[in-house]
């Protein structure tokens, strides 16, 4: 199976599957000398681990094990190799599923493309939303790699169904705060909104979709090489290689197209000595490279699929038509729990670029690059839930 690596000099393999014996990563390309530990990426996989009555209860302590690539704290230039165990699995539910592909999955197209004897239909696989563990993981080496130059990414709910978030952050200590929300929102009334939508879906037995609003400071110009590896297209590939994302956003979006040229042109201005874009219409990203205005991106995801509810299938043994409930445990809004991964990605290719502009050394960090680290990443420490 190809298309299980991501990357170009900072790259990073997935490996394992949702009801296998762990979820796995290779990062490839992390200069030596980085400190990380466990408990570093811990911290930023308990954001995607599920704890509360609003995701999936299957329980998974996600605890990651280093197994290559880190010497006395420190990266050694090799790869780095992390398993996360699958320890709470249960595929009871998905025997009875076995012959009956279940609808907005991807059941039907995996034995359609490796054969049915070939597939793993227990929760989905290798492309389950387990898979995405192994992201976050990658993801926080990626994090604390961007903390050299003191960039710092946060993501945080937008919208849930038809109910929108009605303000910006004012700054970025503020959009932190939606890492200490169990829903991922940084605003108190937009929390209860969404609180009060997850439990009428829960009642229903339903889902819902949401998007997802990540913001990368302190981003340098110049990241991004036109013609087909600009910095848009490489993210806009990260995110929605994402399972159950459906669409992709910069800057104002789709609201561009409805505007005027008059409307939408983004006026040259001095700003602390500097030029900078009055307005960051294109958020932070023009003609595929970096502006130095923060890079500001929306990743929407469909409801989710699995719902206690019957719907209509397909018995691959008598070809016939027949109704299928599935029974298992799901959450009824992804795109929740989806808001790290969207940050790991973001910081994947933010570290891949700026490794490919000099701006980040392939080799290894000098003394003053461990103490930026080392100072930006206690900004994440200090809105990271109780491990």
């Amino acid at each position: 199976m190809a298309g299980n690596s991501f990357g170009t000099l900072f790259k990073i393999t997935i490996f394992g599957e949702s009801h296998g014996k762990a979820i796995g990563v290779v990062v490839d390309g992390v200069p030596a000398g980085l400190p990380i530990s466990s408990e570093d990426i811990y911290q930023e996989l308990i954001l995607r681990r599920p704890g509360h009555r609003y995701a999936t209860s299957r329980r998974e302590v996600d605890y990651p094990e280093i197994i290559s690539g880190v010497f006395n704290g420190r990266t050694t230039g090799s790869p780095i190799a992390i398993i996360i165990e699958n320890r709470d699995v249960d595929s009871r539910p998905y025997e009875e599923l076995k012959y009956t592909p279940r609808p907005g999955h991807a059941d039907l197209q995996m034995i359609r493309k490796y054969g049915f004897d070939s597939w793993d239909y227990r929760g989905g696989g290798h492309v389950s939303g387990r898979e995405t563990v192994a992201r976050v993981a990658a993801g926080a080496i990626a994090k604390k790699l961007l903390c050299s130059l003191g960039i710092i990414v946060v993501a945080y709910l937008r919208s849930i169904g038809k109910i929108k978030l009605d303000r910006d952050p004012v700054d970025m200590y503020e959009a932190l705060r939606a890492r200490l929300s169990p829903v991922k929102c940084f605003d108190d009334k937009f929390e209860k909104n969404v609180i009060e939508i997850l439990e009428y879906v829960k009642k229903n037995c339903d889902s819902v979709g949401g998007c997802v609003e990540v913001v990368a400071y302190n981003v340098p110009p110049g990241l991004g090489d036109p013609i087909f590896d600009k910095l848009k297209a490489d993210l806009a590939k990260a995110f929605m290689s994402i399972p159950g994302s459906v669409a992709v956003e910069f800057g104002y979006g789709i609201k561009l197209s409805e505007m005027f040229g008059s409307d939408a042109n983004d006026a040259l201005v001095i700003r602390d000595g500097l030029v900078r874009y009055e307005r960051n219409v294109q958020g932070g990203i023009v003609g595929g490279i970096s502006t130095g205005e923060p890079i500001i991106a929306r990743v929407y995801f469909k409801p989710t699929s699995s719902i206690c509810r019957e719907i209509r299938t397909v018995d691959l043994r008598s070809m016939k038509e027949v109704t299928i409930r599935v029974v298992g445990r799901h959450d009824p809004c992804i795109a929740i729990r989806a808001v790290p991964v969207v940050e790991a990605m973001m910081a994947i290719v933010l570290v891949d670029h700026a490794m490919r502009c000099g701006y980040i050394s392939t080799d290894k960090l000098t003394l003053e690059e461990v103490k930026n680290i080392e100072m930006w990443w206690r900004v994440y420490k200090d809105y990271s839930l109780k491990m």
